[in-house]
């Protein structure tokens, strides 16, 4: 029961009230009760069970599994059947099924419920003859239940935990509809047959016992430990980092078998924690052998017979601008202005000049789809002998280019471009830092030591002020977050973490990169070329739905004039709570309302950008669809595309090249979050017991999220707000106590103590500061 349940049978006053709720808390912290997800208390013991920690370490529990394996092993080998360790683990040729569809031990004889998949199947498709089946993809969740995900379709399918069957994390199952959606509610269904396996390996710790050896993986969505047999992890320690090729899924009742195929080191061994964070994902971390081969075939400068044809840029007073620590550089800029006509050139590395189509640096380009920037390391798309080298436009060497030329009047439109390949010699290579100080006039040194250059760079931030001020006429959506720069030592620990926020001169790169994607993409469409596009659909009707709700009870109204909503309706959205406390998180949420953008072969327009046509062409080296699409514009520049048949070529292999990148730029982004969230969790474990001022971030019915200035996000669990029962408020997106009546709300401040970080679930738990305990 729920604790007002409780209290309203008992007709309870406002401090009785308060008075069980305490004798309840406290239940609860010494194990005499327990207090579920949805905030009922049931299972009333007299016995004390000992006090526990509200948040155990995952060390604990690692001990509690390995106790339980050791039981199982021990009640395994009793003084009769001494030989008989594989009651539960046993492979399969130990087993045979009986004529009812029980397993049989044929070493013990012992028989044990399991029912034989065909079997299952016939059953379940003959009493749910009637109902709908799909095919997806099963998502797992650490409690047991798990989610469908189908393709095309916006909603997945709940299945509860003794409806999941033996589907695993990724696995492809084909699934019965037993409940169909209602009052907001998912629909629900069973899992009847498992179409195919969907992680071959896994990367985990490695847990020793006296008989045999587990893993634990560090993904919670896969919640099986794997049963590593003692003949398979000869040399493993406690504690190791490991990859492990599962070889049997086992059953309802079995775990999974696996042999341990690579092992990382030690956990606690420097830069072993995102190693394992690249295997787990799959991402290719070592170029093969081939590909190596063909990368040191490249000439390490500009040929003369590379230069023949191109249009010469080398007498532009040409600039990069990029980050400090980059290397890889794919753009630089050139920018006049005459007769009242601003000169744009945004110059490309031509990459495609080196990596030919269906080469084996083309093939492992596109298997990688793109470069991955963790925490201590970039994964790049191609070698670096490419990257950093021939491809990247360093200051002072002559390089290969495709070049967008753009002249643009001062009102900001475009009076005329060409797309060309070129060749150009940057001047300087310019960081965001010194522009910013420069055009902010905050460093004389600076000044002076790019005297030459700064009257371009003010003609730059004029021109970026009229073309930004132009997309945000036509609705373009701008979420300015800060992202975090996570300083690491040499052990490659976590020292420091500091927000980090875009300025006049990231705008200005921004801005002109934008430019020269929107007119590539407009002038390939309109010529009806085979291309890959960078597209966004309009946000999920309901979302929108959920959110304007939101922003009525937090006081912000906005009237929807059409059946969807618009890009310029989501800009009066931001521009409506600036200023206010909650502006970030509402933001947020706001953008979560967002679809992902994606590629494809159809040019459907970007919703985000208010953009009819747009693309990624800026970015060769580090994006496979870039590079796919320079191939494209430069056999159009060169008449092959008709002439060669080309054409056909494109259409047969777009659509695939399209998928395969989106696909690796979700798995890219997966990754830089899971590393940024393990470097979180490991920094703030320094600083436990430390207290912070922080502001609510998410309100759920399990708590709610506070965000630190330097962007750490922590929860703060409903069970430890000791002083009252708390109720979530869905509409208003707060946590309101019952008895108090003290409110949680997006955008409140709070000072919160740090309680945990466990590093292996990469989380941060937070408790309030001013509680005290009771």
């Amino acid at each position: 029961m729920r604790f007002r349940e409780i209290a309203g049978l008992l007709r309870l006053s406002k401090d009785e009230k308060k008075d069980l709720y305490r004798v309840l808390d406290d239940l609860v912290a010494e194990g005499r009760a327990d207090l579920d997800s949805k905030g009922r208390y049931s299972k009333v013991t007299g016995r004390k069970r000992g006090k526990e920690k509200l948040h155990r370490r995952k060390e604990e529990k690692s001990e509690k599994r390995l106790d339980k394996y050791k039981e199982e092993a021990s009640g395994r080998k009793s003084k009769k059947n001494s030989g008989d360790r594989k009651e539960k683990y046993g492979s399969r040729n130990d087993h045979g099924r009986d004529g009812r569809g029980r397993y049989e031990d044929r070493r013990s004889g012992r028989r044990y419920e399991e029912e034989d998949p065909e079997i299952r199947l016939a059953r379940l498709e003959t009493e749910y003859a009637d109902c709908p089946s799909v095919e997806g993809t099963f998502i797992g969740h650490p409690k047991g239940f798990g989610f469908v995900e189908v393709e095309g379709e916006e909603n997945d399918v709940f299945i509860p935990e003794d409806c999941t069957g033996t589907a695993m994390h990724q696995d492809k199952v084909r699934v019965i509809i037993t409940k169909e959606p209602q009052e907001g509610r998912r629909r629900e269904g069973i899992v009847v047959k498992i179409l195919e396996r969907g992680m071959p390996e896994i990367v985990g710790t490695y847990e020793n016992s006296r008989d045999f050896g587990f893993v634990i993986s560090d993904n919670p969505k896969f919640s099986k430990d794997v049963f590593i047999p003692r003949k398979d992890s000869n040399g493993i320690k406690d504690g190791d980092k490991v990859v492990v090729e599962i070889t049997s899924y086992g059953s309802k009742n079995r775990n999974p078998e696996g042999r341990i195929k690579e092992n990382l080191g030690s956990c606690r061994a420097p830069g072993t924690d995102i190693l394992a964070i690249v295997k787990s994902f799959g991402i290719p971390s070592e170029f093969p052998e081939k590909v190596i081969r063909q990368a040191n075939r490249v000439p390490d400068r500009v040929l003369d017979a590379d230069r023949d044809g191109r249009l010469d840029l080398r007498h532009l007073q040409t600039v990069t601008i990029d980050g400090e620590d980059a290397k890889d550089l794919d753009d630089a800029v050139t920018l006049t202005k005459k007769n009242g006509i601003y000169h744009l050139g945004v110059h490309i590395a031509d990459v495609s000049n080196y990596v030919q189509g269906g080469s084996a640096l083309d093939r492992e380009a596109l298997k990688r789809g793109t470069s991955v920037y963790l925490a201590d390391r970039v994964i790049p798309m191609l070698p670096e002998r490419l990257s950093n080298g021939i491809c990247s436009l360093n200051q002072g060497q002559d390089r290969l280019t495709l070049s967008c030329l753009m002249d643009i009047d001062e009102k900001g439109n475009m009076v005329s471009h060409k797309i060309a390949e070129t060749v150009i010699c940057v001047d300087e290579r310019m960081n965001y830092t010194d522009v910013k100080n420069i055009l902010e006039d905050t460093d004389e040194e600076a000044k002076k030591r790019y005297a030459d250059l700064v009257p371009m760079f003010f003609l730059m931030k004029e021109l970026s002020q009229i073309l930004r001020g132009n997309r945000h006429h036509r609705g373009s959506i701008d979420f300015d977050f800060p992202e975090s720069k996570i300083i690491l030592n040499a052990a490659g620990r976590a020292i420091d973490i500091k927000p980090y926020e875009a300025n006049v001169a990231t705008r200005i790169i921004e801005d002109f990169m934008l430019m020269a994607n929107e007119t590539v993409a407009e002038e390939c469409c309109r010529d009806d070329m085979p291309f890959v596009y960078r597209t966004h659909e309009n946000p999920d009707p309901e979302k929108v739905e959920s959110l304007l709700t939101l922003l009525h009870n937090q006081g912000v109204t906005v009237q929807k004039m059409g059946q969807e909503i618009t890009p310029k309706e989501i800009q009066t959205i931001l521009e409506g709570i600036e200023g206010l406390p909650n502006e970030p998180q509402i933001s947020r949420l706001t953008l979560r309302t967002m679809k992902q953008a994606k590629y494809t072969t159809e040019c459907s327009g970007h919703f985000g950008l208010a953009a009819k046509y747009y693309c990624h062409f800026t970015s060769p080296i580090r994006r496979y669809p870039d590079l796919q699409i320079h191939r494209i514009i430069k056999d159009k520049l060169r008449g092959r595309l008709e002439r060669e048949g080309k054409t056909e070529h494109y259409k047969e292999i777009l659509e695939d090249v399209a998928r395969q990148s989106s696909v690796c730029e979700r798995r890219a982004d997966e990754a830089e979050r899971e590393s940024d969230k393990l470097k979180k969790a490991e920094y703030m474990s320094y600083h436990i017991g430390e207290e912070f001022e922080g502001i609510i971030s998410g309100v759920t019915g399990w708590g709610f999220y506070v965000e630190l200035p330097n962007t750490v996000e922590g929860l703060v669990h409903v069970n430890t707000l000791r002083d009252d029962y708390y109720t979530f408020d869905q509409d208003a997106y707060e946590l309101r106590g019952d008895v108090t009546g003290k409110v949680f709300a997006l955008g409140q401040k709070v000072r919160v103590r740090v309680a945990e970080a466990d590093t292996m679930l990469k989380t941060v738990d937070f408790v309030l500061a001013e509680q005290h305990d009771w």
